[in-house]
């Protein structure tokens, strides 16, 4: 395996790393700040998710003030 082809092979891995990443940002956010709906918040990000809807509502869900205790 020459070095272009390594390096292909390295940009594809982190673009597929990022994208997982970008997929749950949602559930890393939540866990981030707190939010006491964390494990609904990654429910309905592993479930949903891959709907747009489902993923955007899980981001704002993620990033909705909850009340300290």
């Amino acid at each position: 395996m020459g070095s272009t082809e390594a390096g292909k092979v390295l940009l594809g891995l982190a673009f597929i790393i990022g994208l997982i990443l970008l997929y749950f940002l949602p559930a890393i956010i939540a866990g981030r700040r707190r939010n006491p709906d964390e494990k609904q918040i990654m429910i309905l990000n592993v479930f949903l998710g891959w709907t747009f809807v489902g993923w955007v509502i899980a981001l704002i869900w993620a990033y909705k003030e909850h009340p300290k205790k």
